[in-house]
């Protein structure tokens, strides 16, 4: 598909759809710093609680695959719209919960919202002129670990100086602000490649088997590995995957045109993608406890959450300072190129952590690294993906890919879990904390993660790449050597 050259202010549409993609990641961290005062706060089990956390994640999960297909179908930026309307409605309503019910409605709805990333690096392919999209998406991939990380702190500080519902009312007015921001500056996208209808049975399959899923990957060690709901999760979830299969590579109007997803590039970039999802969350639940152990267990770091939060502020800062070098590099050398080189700079930082875990400059500095390996990750993937598949499922396609990084995520949160786990130990106060070793393994396992990650990458196929978006934008920039500033 041609690229838009007369847009008008190419770095404010940046900039939105940066904000909008940002803004759906808060709710995945936003909670956190709020995990041991859920029970007291709604007075319930902290079993029921979690579900706070994983309703999101089951929610999010869903629609990335179903907003991707209806942007195909009506339109990028009118998708988008829509998402963000149940970010805000879900923002209000954990805002003014008072039960635990209402409180996992409202979070269930802000979860829709995590399909706006892939759906604006569509967009971004579609109306930005073909030098600045490569940058431009490189910021715009890398916004999921843009907004966990930067807003951390910024919760952390809300809930240890004010009430926590401060934290969903300046969710709710920012999703208002992006969704008036959205409408007013973003363009339309093209109704070029737009066709086919949508398949409601491949959402209902697909949902319930990704649901069915996650519950057995996010649920196993709670509830056990061997209990009833958790075999009954794992054979809910393969009956409904390999149902979907079937019934998508039948469908005239599939939700996901599987035929597109095994084509070598997309598969192996696919592929790749759960690897460094897994690689990219090991972090976030191994460093913040690393920060905030006591030192007195002799290798915690004996921080605040408040300083926990800003010792980790600079790993987003990290993703966003390798936006523009990452698209340049894929640029001279290919997009296969820089996933390669993100995942071994994520392994080095992994590798670095376990050697540095004593020093709170290490374990920062090691972290940044790692959030560095992330973000030109995420900025190849979405390349590898336009670049081999056609106009008409550039968001379902791309949509899909952001599913299976979440997938990662889901599987990092399961193994990392059971290895803190395993290798604890009960302090005098009679809690149970991780040793040190646990937490070595975890960094040791990131790291060998991200290099199978790397070997992944290095098996994607040079050839098989449609003409398209992603050639043009590679020939541009390396004409323009430096690429363009995005101010």
């Amino acid at each position: 598909m041609e690229h838009t050259q007369d847009v008008d202010h190419p770095n404010r549409i940046v900039a939105v759809l940066a904000a909008a993609g940002i803004a759906s990641s808060l709710t995945q961290t936003l909670v956190i710093p709020l995990i041991s005062s859920l029970p007291e706060i709604f007075s319930t089990s902290a079993t029921n609680t979690s579900w706070i956390i994983t309703v999101t994640l089951l929610t999010g999960a869903v629609s990335m695959p179903v907003l991707g297909r209806l942007a195909d179908i009506f339109g990028k930026r009118r998708i988008i719209l829509c998402a963000l309307v149940p970010l805000l409605l879900g923002s209000v309503l954990c805002a003014v919960s008072s039960g635990i019910s209402v409180m996992l409605v409202g979070r269930a709805l802000q979860g829709v919202a995590n399909g706006i990333t892939p759906l604006g690096i569509s967009l971004l392919h579609d109306v930005l002129p073909a030098g600045r999209v490569g940058r431009a998406v490189a910021l715009m991939s890398s916004s999921m670990g843009i907004g966990g990380a930067l807003g951390l702190p910024l919760a952390a500080a809300v809930a240890q100086f004010a009430d926590w519902r401060v934290l969903f009312w300046t969710m709710a007015a920012v999703s208002a602000l992006i969704l008036v921001l959205v409408r007013v500056v973003v363009p339309t996208d093209p109704a070029r490649g737009r066709a086919g209808r949508f398949d409601p049975a491949g959402a209902v399959l697909l949902g319930g088997g990704l649901v069915s899923l996650l519950l057995f990957i996010s649920k196993g060690s709670t509830w056990g590995w061997t209990s009833l709901p958790v075999l009954a999760a794992a054979a809910g979830a393969l009956v409904l995957l390999v149902s979907w299969v079937l019934w998508e590579l039948h469908c005239g109007h599939a939700l996901v045109d599987l035929r597109q997803m095994t084509r070598p590039v997309v598969l192996m970039t696919n592929t790749a993608s759960v690897f460094i999802g897994f690689a990219m969350y090991s972090q976030s639940l191994i460093v913040p406890q690393v920060l905030q152990l006591p030192t007195s267990t002799g290798y915690g770091l004996g921080q605040s959450m408040l300083g926990m939060g800003l010792w980790m502020a600079p790993t987003g800062l990290a993703m966003m300072a390798v936006s523009g070098p990452g698209a340049r590099l894929s640029a001279r050398f290919g997009a296969r190129t820089t996933l390669m080189t993100g995942a071994l700079v994520m392994a080095a930082g992994y590798a670095a952590a376990s050697l540095l875990m004593g020093s709170l400059w290490g374990v920062a500095v090691s972290a940044a690294v790692i959030s560095a390996g992330v973000g030109l990750a995420f900025g190849a993937m979405p390349a590898l993906i336009m670049g081999a598949v056609p106009a008409d499922q550039k968001a379902a396609s791309n949509a899909f890919n952001a599913l299976m990084r979440s997938i990662g995520v889901s599987v990092s949160s399961a193994v990392i879990a059971v290895i803190l786990s395993t290798m604890s130990v009960q302090t005098q106060t009679h809690a149970t904390v991780p040793t040190a070793t646990g937490f070595r393994v975890g960094f040791l396992v990131g790291a060998a993660v991200s290099l199978l990650a790397a070997l992944l990458a290095r098996c994607i196929p040079s050839r098989g790449l449609l003409p398209g978006p992603a050639e043009q934008v590679a020939r541009v920039m390396a004409e323009e050597e430096a690429g363009v500033q995005l101010s």
